[in-house]
């Protein structure tokens, strides 16, 4: 309802749609700090005599997973990855999965870690460091992780009840993010609380993965266009 001229009371209205246009003006700017320059995204392709694998990696996406490695339980993980990572991943493998998962699991692992150095760029703007607890039922697992430039994976209190899961080897999770570490440059740290499931377990711990990357890859507007090291750049 208009207000007269001279009155003293309040047009809500009007004020409501000015507050809404300044809430949209505000979202933009965020938008803009967390996308400088547009989606931060890489693609690696690796072809070796084991396996041919092509990965794109968008940092800032929606959640969307296209993965066929071959190995089903390794592609629910990624598609857990994208989703609570909030990024886009296509990973399309053809490994030798006639011998064993091995080499297809590694692989995709080494291909990521390069995507996700790649689209980080020099990491200027962005929080560095993550952090996360994922429960699933019984388990519980916590993911710290440091986008550091210098490489290390340490495994607490890991144990899988189980060989396998599905056409997964329960030993490959390890190698996995061992394999995504050393070529991103990150230093991770996964902690088992709790857990009897090997399903549960694994995927409690890429859920937390997940979340931990997400947190450490967003931008910090307090220190934006800053490298957050106290050396000035963070390659190693």
């Amino acid at each position: 309802m208009a207000v007269a001229s001279g009155s003293s009371e309040v047009d809500w209205e009007a004020r409501c749609r000015e507050l809404e246009a300044e809430v949209a003006r505000l979202k933009g700017q965020q938008s803009a700090q967390q996308i400088p320059g547009g989606p931060r995204s890489a693609t690696r392709e690796r072809k070796t005599k084991e396996t041919d694998i092509r990965v794109e990696l968008v940092l800032d996406g929606s959640g969307r997973c296209e993965a066929n490695t071959g190995v089903g339980f390794l592609d629910h993980m990624l598609d857990q990855l994208a989703k609570h990572g909030l990024m886009d991943v296509t990973v399309q493998c053809k490994g030798d999965l006639w011998i064993d998962d091995h080499h297809t699991v590694e692989d995709v692992g080494i291909a990521l870690g390069q995507c996700l150095g790649d689209a980080l760029g020099d990491k200027a703007g962005i929080r560095r460091f993550g952090n996360f607890t994922a429960p699933l039922d019984e388990a519980l697992v916590s993911v710290t992780l440091d986008l550091s430039g210098r490489a290390h994976l340490g495994m607490h209190g890991w144990h899988l009840p189980s060989e396998r899961i599905g056409d997964l080897s329960t030993q490959m999770v390890k190698h996995f993010f061992l394999s995504l570490a050393s070529t991103s440059g990150t230093t991770l740290h996964i902690t088992q609380h709790a857990g009897e499931n090997s399903h549960h377990i694994v995927e409690a711990t890429f859920k937390a993965f997940a979340k931990a990357l997400r947190a450490a890859c967003e931008a910090d507007p307090r220190n934006a266009g800053v490298v957050p090291s106290s050396k000035g750049n963070l390659i190693g």
